[in-house]
């Protein structure tokens, strides 16, 4: 049995059934039955569906991100962002999907053509998180469905809510059945879903360890996966950024989503030169972030998405002041049963030690003194992870020396680092591989055929 509880008020607010293994079964046949179909379907027909699909999220935008709210906790303006950026993809892939999957052909010096072509592969299993609860779907379902694959969702036990509202939108907009179903299952029924035939690679969004579980269990199947895994991203700063612009984005990266998000800017690395302004700044605008009713349009960001993840943080923010770092102020419960935390700076944090390689998934910043660009880059890159990163400086041959040396997967260049559907998303060590969004997203779990042609 799942449970819905509102991280704003601690009350529970649903309970969802756990599916048995029959119903897994009946799951996974539908979905081999619906992809002998679907893949044989028009580019049209599937650009048709992605278009209808857009208009449900759109037209039901404030229902789908009350229930967002409701059981993980961000924000209602936010969620509704989250929808409206989510039928913008799917628009997006109806527009431009075609053009991506469009044959590559060469002439070969030995005689004929070489063609090379895009073919679906069947159900593509995809185990999401709870952070952005449809986002993070979506960009997945889209070029699941543009391809000619069948979408297979493991949802956050937390928003089962919400995983219920996506299949209603497939419905609705009339999709095949069997085309995209959520499996109401626990974490340890994964590997057998993995395991099974008819499931052709996975991909998985979340922490470390459940991407090394998932990554193991594929690779001794020897199955396609792909991982988006954690990130602590640097956002450094230069003497020549513009200071009041960084320090906005700054805050708006640590504190979207109350930090729970793999690309918020975790590790603020600042210029000594500039690192006395930066922080009287930033310190002023980060004790200005209001927490409180997600509903209301006046907060800045709601509660944490449980109990439990405040309490993680808040044990991380003690293990970091045992170790010698300094809380100038935050890191705070608000009175009542909500999962609130205030947001917080941590300084005086020892690079090599144990906070300072991980990923705190709260609205607290880390901030460190960089004497130089290279210091900057070792700071930057003295951790696990390579998700993104944030730079702000003016002069374009230390954004070139940023660009080129620091070791992640993105970089944004004078602003805040967020996915757009044209641009892929992902990182490198311990924070993944693979990529989604933009065509490198759409081909990841397709078959490139080479096809030798006469001339």
């Amino acid at each position: 049995m799942f449970k819905s509880v509102n991280p704003a008020t601690g009350k529970e607010i649903a309970t969802y059934p756990e599916l048995t293994k029959d119903e897994v079964e009946n799951r996974l046949g539908k979905a081999s039955a619906a992809y002998d179909s679907w893949r044989k379907t028009d580019i049209r027909e599937r650009t048709e569906l992605l278009l209808k699909i857009a208009d449900e999220y759109e037209k039901n935008k404030e229902r789908l991100a009350r229930m967002a709210t409701e059981e993980m906790g961000k924000t209602l303006a936010s969620a509704i962002a989250e929808v409206e950026k989510c039928a913008a993809l799917f628009r997006h892939y109806a527009k431009e999907g075609p053009a991506m999957l469009e044959p590559e052909c060469w002439h070969l010096a030995s005689g004929g053509i070489a063609e090379a072509r895009w073919l679906p592969q069947g159900p593509v299993l995809a185990v999401m998180p709870w952070n952005y609860p449809y986002w993070q779907a979506v960009r997945f379902l889209a070029p699941t469905i543009l391809a000619g694959n069948v979408a297979l969702l493991k949802h956050a036990s937390i928003v089962q809510g919400v995983a219920g509202l996506m299949e209603d939108m497939m419905r609705d907009a009339g999709a095949p059945e069997g085309l995209f179903q959520n499996l109401g299952v626990k974490s340890d029924a994964v590997a057998d879903i993995i395991a099974d035939d008819r499931v052709v690679a996975v991909t998985l969004t979340g922490s470390e360890g459940a991407g090394q579980a998932v990554a193991k269990q594929a690779g001794h199947h020897l199955k396609k996966v792909v991982l988006e895994l954690g990130g602590s991203d640097p956002f450094i700063v230069m003497p020549s950024a513009d200071l009041d612009k960084a320090v906005k984005h700054a805050v708006k990266g640590r504190t979207q989503n109350t930090g729970q998000s793999c690309i918020c800017a975790k590790r603020m690395i600042i210029h000594t030169e500039v690192y006395d302004d930066f922080m009287g700044r930033f310190t002023e605008a980060m004790k200005a972030v209001k927490a409180g009713d997600p509903m209301a349009d006046s907060t800045d960001m709601g509660p944490l998405s449980s109990a439990g993840q405040r309490d993680t943080v808040l044990d991380q923010l003690e293990q970091a002041q045992k170790n010698g770092a300094k809380l100038l102020f935050g890191g705070e419960r608000l009175d009542g049963e909500g999962a609130y935390l205030t947001a917080g700076v941590l300084t005086d944090i020892d690079p090599a030690g144990p906070v300072a390689s991980e990923e705190i998934f709260g609205p607290i910043a880390m901030v460190f003194r960089a004497k130089d660009i290279d210091d900057a880059v070792h700071l930057a890159n003295n951790i696990p992870f390579g998700l993104g990163s944030s730079v702000w400086t003016s002069d374009k041959a230390e954004q070139e020396r940023f660009i080129r040396d620091i070791e992640a997967g993105m970089t944004a260049v004078n602003q805040m680092l967020a996915s757009a559907p044209e641009a892929p998303f992902g990182g490198i060590k311990r924070s993944g591989h693979g990529r989604e969004l933009a065509r490198f997203g759409l081909r990841e779990f397709m078959n490139l055929k080479t096809v030798m042609l006469p001339e």
